[in-house]
């Protein structure tokens, strides 16, 4: 009885008001976000470039740290904030429901449609409140995408005293490709996430101002 008492505080504390979109925890997890994955994309582009995986490395212009001690600074300073910011957006969106409301169903034709749909700019975007298939899809992805960075993070960070995790990714040198590409998933799902924003602006209004 008292769970299903404090799970109904939480619904009630996070819900959001009548024609809220976004609530404010999902806001501010939103955006502080945002501030965590871009620091730890820049300082993570300068810890590869101190030891690049391929024929490539980042600009220093685009790169946080300036050195790889100073990189590494920033990249586990971002990874708690990025963790800590995780869970509680996690916890809360399990907790009120809102992954169930807004993230299921999720069916490979629905997808499909929207996505034939999107490409020939005729995807509706009228209500904001209800996201399309392929949305569900890309926050489904990214949300997977966090949580296998973070963990193959973790693998590198302390491959002796976490072996079993590092295993888990086939080593350290398989987690560090493991990494890179969870990486550029992200930046790739970062690159559409800021082209729809300009795109369907009151998206972007939303997510400041909740509507």
């Amino acid at each position: 009885m008292a769970i299903e008492a404090t799970r109904d505080e939480i619904k009630t504390t996070a819900a959001p008001a009548a024609g809220t979109i976004h609530p404010v925890w999902v806001r501010v997890t939103h955006w502080v976000n945002a501030l965590a994955m871009l620091m730890m994309i820049g300082s993570g582009w300068q810890i590869y470039d101190a030891s690049p995986l391929f024929p490539f490395t980042f600009p220093s212009t685009i790169t946080l740290g300036d050195w790889l001690a100073g990189a590494l600074l920033w990249h586990f300073a971002a990874m708690w904030l990025l963790v800590v910011n995780g869970l509680v957006y996690v916890t809360l969106g399990l907790a009120t429901g809102r992954f169930r409301r807004k993230l299921l169903p999720l069916r490979p034709g629905q997808v499909l449609s929207d996505a034939r749909a999107a490409l020939s700019g005729q995807l509706s975007h009228a209500d904001l409140s209800v996201y399309n298939a392929v949305q569900k899809l890309l926050y489904l992805g990214v949300i997977l995408c966090g949580i296998v960075i973070v963990l193959s993070g973790i693998s590198m960070w302390k491959p002796v005293q976490l072996r079993e995790l590092s295993l888990l990714f086939g080593g350290y040198d398989a987690a560090r490709y493991v990494h890179f590409f969870a990486m550029a998933t992200i930046v790739g799902f970062i690159v559409i996430h800021v082209a729809m924003a300009f795109l369907v602006p009151k998206s972007l209004r939303a997510m400041v101002i909740g509507r």
